[in-house]
C-alpha cells in the first residue's frame, strides 16, 4: 500500500497476466500487494487478500483472456471480496475485454453477452473500469459505471515510424473495420485499402476481393485483434496477388488462438505487432511477433485517476513522442 495525495492506493494481479501487472506497478511506483488465489478439487476458485483493504483505493488487473470463463469468474470473486472487505473504490484495469465480440443480435435467438459482463461486474460492485480498444465502443454503453477505453493504435503506429511512409497503405480486413483504418492511416497520411471477404461458416473465411490499390506497395493490416490467423493470413495472400510489396500487420489483442501463432510464423505475413493486452508463454520465440509492452501507458493512466487528471492523451501523444 502507498498514499498517493492523500489517498491508500492499492495494485492487484490476478492470475490472467502478471507480466502487464508488473509494467503497471513499475510505471506508477505502486507496489503488487500480497493475494492468494486457490483451486478447489471441483475447480471452484478461492481467494484470500493477504492485506487490508478497508478505506483504500484498489486496482485490479485481470483480462478475460483465454480461459475466459477461469478469469472472469476469479476477476468477479476479486471484486465481491474487496467490496466486502470495505474497499473505498475499486477499479478494474482488464487490457481485454472477454465476450466483446457478442456486443449485438446477429441473429434472433442470440444472446449480448458483452451486456450480461458489465452487468456482472457491476453487480460484483466495480466502480470503474479500463479497457483497451474495446471490440465495439457501444461497449461503453452497457455499463453504468466509469469505463475507459484507450487506444492503442498510436502505440502501434510507432512501430512502422522506420518505414517509407510514400509506399504505405493502411489496409482494413473487412468492411467493419474501415473506420479504424482511416483513422491509423491518418498516422502515415496514406490512403487505405479494403479486403471484401465473407464468412462460409464460424472461424473461416473467404476472401472476395481487395478494394484499393495496393500495388507496389508497403501494406499495414490493422484490427483489434487477431483470433485464428485465418482473416489475416488469406487476406495478406490477397494483398500480395494484387501486387503488394510486402504485408505486415497488427492489432492490439493478440488472442492467437489454437495454432495461429504458427500458421503465421509459417505466412507470407512478414511482421505481426500486437500489444501484451494478452498473455503467451513462450511467445518470443516465434520470430514474426513481436510485442509491445502497454503496462507503462496503463500505469500512467492509474497515477492520473488518482490524482483526478485527465488520461487519453497519455495514448494519444505516443506516437508524437516517439517521433522527436
Amino acid at each position: 500500500m502507498v498514499e498517493i495525495d492523500g489517498k491508500k492506493v492499492q495494485l492487484f494481479a490476478l492470475s490472467a497476466n502478471k507480466q502487464i501487472a508488473e509494467e503497471i506497478s513499475k510505471e506508477s511506483k505502486i507496489p503488487l500487494s500480497n493475494i492468494s488465489v486457490m483451486r478447489f478439487a471441483d475447480g471452484e476458485i478461492g481467494l484470500n487478500i493477504e492485506d487490508s483493504v478497508r478505506g483504500n483505493h484498489i486496482f485490479v488487473v485481470q483480462p478475460t483472456s483465454n480461459p475466459v470463463n477461469e478469469n472472469l469468474m476469479e476477476l468477479l470473486i476479486m471484486t465481491d471480496a474487496l467490496k466486502r472487505a470495505s474497499a473505498a473504490s475499486i477499479t478494474l484495469i482488464m487490457p481485454y475485454f472477454g465476450y466483446s465480440r457478442q456486443d449485438r443480435k446477429a441473429k434472433s435467438r442470440q444472446p449480448i453477452t458483452a451486456k450480461l459482463v458489465a452487468n456482472l461486474i457491476e453487480t460484483a460492485g466495480a466502480n470503474r473500469v479500463i479497457s483497451i480498444d474495446l471490440h465495439a465502443a457501444q461497449i461503453q454503453g452497457f455499463f453504468d459505471i466509469p469505463i475507459d477505453n484507450f487506444p492503442a493504435a498510436p502505440l502501434l503506429a510507432s512501430y512502422f515510424n522506420k518505414l517509407n511512409k510514400q509506399d504505405i497503405v493502411v489496409v482494413s480486413p473487412d468492411h467493419g473495420g474501415a473506420t479504424r483504418a482511416r483513422s491509423f492511416a491518418r498516422f502515415f497520411e496514406s490512403s487505405i485499402a479494403i479486403i471484401d471477404k465473407r464468412r462460409p461458416a464460424h472461424n473461416e473465411v473467404e476472401v472476395m476481393n481487395v478494394i484499393g490499390d495496393v500495388k507496389g506497395k508497403t501494406c499495414i493490416v490493422i484490427d483489434d485483434m487477431i483470433d485464428t490467423g485465418g482473416t489475416l493470413i488469406e487476406g495478406a495472400k490477397a494483398l500480395l496477388k494484387n501486387g503488394a510489396k510486402e504485408v505486415y500487420a497488427c492489432a492490439t489483442h493478440g488472442v492467437f488462438s489454437r495454432d495461429a501463432l504458427d500458421r503465421i510464423e509459417e505466412s507470407c505475413v512478414k511482421k505481426v505487432v500486437v500489444t501484451n493486452t494478452i498473455y503467451h508463454e513462450n511467445i518470443d520465440k516465434y520470430k514474426k511477433i513481436k510485442v509491445l509492452g502497454i503496462g507503462s501507458l496503463l500505469g500512467k493512466s492509474i497515477i492520473n485517476i488518482i490524482y483526478d487528471r485527465p488520461i487519453s492523451q497519455i495514448f494519444e501523444n505516443i506516437y508524437k513522442d516517439r517521433l522527436e
